[in-house]
């Protein structure tokens, strides 16, 4: 864990317990987060050239919490930086009751960290909180180097990793959102749109010219993205006709849902030690320990924060995590805030309208992870199991724990289906839960649970005793 260190030389700054507030002095402090440096070792000047990651100073605003939430918050924000192709060179702190409304840390702790831009010979500073568009134009004409703040981060992340087309289309939609009201320009460059008679005169501004431009890009895109929701939502109504459990896999980013994927289905999706290393939904079916068949889909991740743009851009997708029958919920139990992880899950479930779908708690890397803190999350999450997606451990609890949660069928049968209906008894075992099955001169005895829709199907063919 990085250790906070003040960079003024005052030694005596307290926190005032009683009152809540900061000390002056405290509030004035600058401070630096030690061990946080990702500058490259042992490579030589030409293989850096190479490589151009960019050289940047991570800064943050301590408003409230502990040492270790606003360190945590800034090791997080060093793997985003990381994970966009960047050199985290220093990762500087201050402590205010609220971020500066004009340059988000002080217009004099600016300079400081002017300094430390100049000392570490940085191209670009990345501020852990979200920029107003005044606050990004000052401190880029005070430091003179690139500003980027978390949310454009993340977006840049998402950009670099989109995949499929319709991944594409809404990163850059969220990208556009994000740009609408941060275009910067001083609106005296006026240009005529036209000649000829009624056409004289003041035009539009470039600035306004840029964001009429961006406002098409964006009704395009979104026309774009609605008929892409129309071909999933046909997809998504298909697998609900067909009876199939719908299982989504949601979970803090790099928590191991593709590798939890991959071991339960064997779908061979991409696996990285990284954030964000995966966009695009992917469905698999899967069996039950029961023999029930249901799918499997595994979804974007999550993070503290997370842009609203994003969320908006990814609905269409993220819906298959609402409309899902089931929410298995991985959390990396190796990390030293599992609690934090599904705080910030949660939280993005119920924007998504989520918060209702029943919840399996999956704990993975439960091979690195401290048994005392598997305990602590058993404890306290009422539906919860322990499993490593890298060795396999736990995986027959899960699956158990699967097929207990899922909604079952609810109608009770026995029905004697004719050999030409082999497509019933077919749906019958993939669907339903048969207690009894005997092939009998006529056809096929069947006595078994299925669902309501199922349940007229054989209607026609009950026999005996049939209740609900």
């Amino acid at each position: 864990m990085a250790r906070v260190e003040r960079v003024s030389k005052r030694e005596d700054w307290e926190l005032d317990d009683s009152t809540g507030g900061f000390e002056l002095e405290e509030r004035q402090a600058l401070r630096r987060v030690e061990g946080i440096s990702t500058e490259l070792e042992d490579i030589s000047e030409a293989e850096y050239r190479q490589v151009r990651l960019e050289r940047v100073v991570l800064v943050g605003v301590w408003t409230q919490g502990s040492a270790k939430d606003v360190e945590r918050s800034m090791a997080e924000l060093a793997r985003l930086a990381e994970t966009a192709g960047s050199n985290v060179l220093e990762a500087l702190i201050q402590r205010r009751d609220a971020p500066d409304p004009a340059t988000f840390i002080g217009s004099g702790k600016v300079r400081e960290l002017r300094d430390a831009v100049r000392v570490n010979r940085a191209d670009t500073v990345i501020c852990d909180g979200d920029l107003a568009p005044s606050q990004l134009r000052q401190l880029e004409e005070q430091l003179k180097v690139k500003v980027v703040d978390r949310t454009w981060l993340i977006l840049d992340i998402f950009a670099q990793h989109a995949r499929s087309r319709e991944g594409k289309a809404q990163v850059t939609l969220a990208q556009m959102q994000y740009l609408l009201p941060r275009l910067r320009g001083w609106g005296a460059s006026l240009s005529r749109q036209a000649g000829g008679i009624g056409t004289r005169g003041v035009g539009e501004t470039k600035i306004e010219l840029d964001r009429r431009r961006i406002r098409d890009q964006i009704a395009k895109i979104r026309r774009d993205l609605k008929h892409m929701e129309q071909t999933r939502d046909v997809q998504r109504q298909s697998r609900k006709r067909s009876g199939v459990p719908q299982v989504a896999i949601a979970g803090y980013t790099n928590a191991g849902k593709s590798s939890l994927l991959n071991r339960l289905t064997g779908a061979g999706v991409l696996v990285e030690n990284a954030l964000f290393a995966t966009l695009d939904p992917t469905v698999r079916k899967a069996r039950t320990p029961a023999g029930r068949e249901i799918t499997l889909a595994d979804t974007v991740g999550f993070v503290r924060h997370l842009p609203h743009q994003l969320v908006e851009a990814f609905r269409s997708t993220l819906e298959e995590v609402s409309q899902a029958d089931l929410i298995v919920h991985v959390v990396d139990g190796s990390d030293d805030d599992p609690e934090g992880q599904i705080g910030a899950v949660r939280e993005v479930l119920a924007e998504i309208d989520a918060a209702k779908v029943p919840e399996l708690i999956v704990v993975n890397k439960a091979d690195i992870a401290d048994e005392m803190a598997l305990a602590r999350l058993l404890q306290r999450e009422r539906n919860a199991v322990v499993v490593s997606a890298k060795t396999g451990e736990g995986f027959d609890e899960l699956l158990a724990a699967i097929d207990r949660m899922l909604p079952g069928p609810t109608v009770e049968i026995r029905a004697l289906v004719p050999y030409t209906r082999g497509d019933l008894v077919s749906r019958v075992l993939s669907d339903g839960i048969v207690f009894e099955r005997e092939h009998q001169d006529d056809g096929t005895f069947i006595h078994a649970k299925v669902d309501d829709a199922l349940a007229a199907d054989l209607m026609e063919f009950a026999v005996g005793e049939r209740r609900a």
